[in-house]
């Protein structure tokens, strides 16, 4: 399994959603490779499917379901569940344990 956090540089919630991503993965004792991935230019994010900053992927796919279908890349910021710029906990332990 990889799990891929891709990120632009100045993102506050980078660090937190790596920290969190590690947390989860320690606390269902996986071994997994986590591989940070920044996110250089609007180019680069149309290029790698980005759909803002943090991107979580495992094995390739979004952990969100509902965003696995999105078109609209773009260098920005990443809300998830309408209110959260970090992913959460079960949306997290959902995608690496399925």
């Amino acid at each position: 399994m990889k799990i891929q956090i891709l990120y632009f540089g100045g993102c506050p919630n980078h660090a937190p959603t790596v920290a969190l991503v590690n947390q989860v993965v320690a606390k269902l004792q996986m071994d997994v490779q986590v591989e940070e991935v920044e996110v250089a230019s609007p180019e680069d994010a149309v290029a790698k499917r980005f759909l803002g900053s943090p991107t979580v992927l495992v094995n390739g796919v979004d952990i969100d379901p509902q965003a696995r279908q999105r078109t609209d890349c773009g260098f920005s910021c990443r809300i998830y569940d309408g209110v959260s710029g970090l992913p959460s906990e079960d949306l997290l332990m959902s995608a690496l344990q399925s």
